[in-house]
């Protein structure tokens, strides 16, 4: 039993389900548990969903998937889900967004409200908007229907 990682939901007092990560060591004696909130919450389009780490299938199947290689609190934070065509479609009205709707990121004790300042249609191999930057912003990111070699991307900037 060698670093597994496993989680499962949790409804904690206040309603809330969250994330309970249960992630075992090389010392079968530390048992580390932690109570973990992960969210994306866009009132325009209604949305409450928890996020999971990765873009997996089986994690977008599920959640709204964090791209690895990027931020989860600071810089550029960039998650990605499906919007349509799958049981769970978190992003299916996500092109009903506007510039200066707001976007509620919830991480580990932290939150934050971002403004949306940009809406694009980028190829499937534009990465660069995945990259680190120095403002705080989060990048959302679903196909574009019947365009599968494009994306659509929506960027948001903190808001002070």
């Amino acid at each position: 039993m060698i670093g597994i990682n496993s989680s499962k939901n949790i409804c904690n007092e206040n309603g809330i389900y969250t994330n309970e990560i249960i992630h075992v060591s090389n010392n079968l004696n530390e048992n580390i548990v932690t109570n973990q909130e992960w969210i994306l919450e866009i009132p325009k389009i209604n949305l409450i969903a928890e996020i999971a780490e990765g873009t997996s299938s089986e994690i977008l199947n599920q959640y709204i998937g964090h791209f690895e290689k990027t931020s989860k609190q600071y810089g550029n934070i960039a998650l990605a889900a499906h919007n349509r065509g799958y049981l769970v479609n978190y992003f299916k009205d996500l092109k009903e967004l506007e510039i200066g709707d707001e976007i509620y990121y919830k991480y580990n004790g932290i939150q934050r409200i971002y403004i949306v300042d940009s809406k694009n249609i980028i190829k499937d191999t534009d990465v660069e908007v995945l990259e680190n930057t120095e403002d705080d912003i989060i990048t959302l990111i679903t196909c574009v229907e019947n365009q599968p070699e494009k994306r659509r991307c929506i960027q948001g900037i903190k808001k002070n």
